[in-house]
């Protein structure tokens, strides 16, 4: 037993090509609880196009970057964000739960009915997100079956009222439990 209370044992074996089981892998990940967002943009004919995204993250606050990632295969949105590309990340409020499920499913023309602001880009901006964050993407990134965005922020908004965070942990939709202490 180690310092910690972990044993080797407690670690799953890796292969020589990486992890052995993927879902139990996946599942791991997903101990961490990460916030959820629609990551917007526009595609070669100007229409708007989204995602459901939990793989945001800051970069720099100097300047103001950001990244996203999205699945090589499985995201019909990856390709729109090329270098100089508009994007949106909307992050989600708890209350967005339907919104998060919609812009998960693969389908044409996800705008019909959704009601959104445009800023400077032209992208999709949503009403009511916690926070939004306008910018071009700057470089994109082979990150295995994902591709890596990276972005410069050039305008946002934040939902100053208090409002709980849209959270995904361990496979399914979760809250935040305020503490004072």
């Amino acid at each position: 037993m180690g310092r910690l209370g972990y044993s080797p044992a407690s670690f799953p074996p890796l292969s020589v090509t990486g992890i052995m089981d993927t879902r139990s892998f996946r599942n791991a990940l997903g101990s961490f609880a990460t916030g959820v967002t629609i990551v917007s943009g526009l595609d070669g004919a100007g229409k708007p196009v989204g995602s459901t995204v939990n793989s945001f993250n800051s970069v720099s606050l100097t300047p103001p970057l950001i990244l996203f990632s999205l699945a090589r295969e499985t995201s019909a949105s990856a390709q729109h964000f090329g270098v100089g590309k508009p994007f949106v990340i909307n992050v989600l409020a708890a209350g967005q739960i339907d919104l998060s499920n919609h812009f998960a499913k693969r389908f044409d023309d996800k705008w019909t009915g959704i009601p959104f602001d445009v800023w400077d880009t032209g992208a999709p901006v949503i009403p009511g997100a916690l926070a939004s964050f306008e910018g071009l993407v700057t470089a994109n990134y082979e990150g295995g079956d994902h591709i890596i965005h990276l972005g410069e922020v050039r305008r946002m908004l934040v939902n100053e009222g208090d409002v709980a965070p849209l959270l995904y942990f361990k496979g399914r939709y979760a809250g935040v439990a305020h503490s004072d202490k």
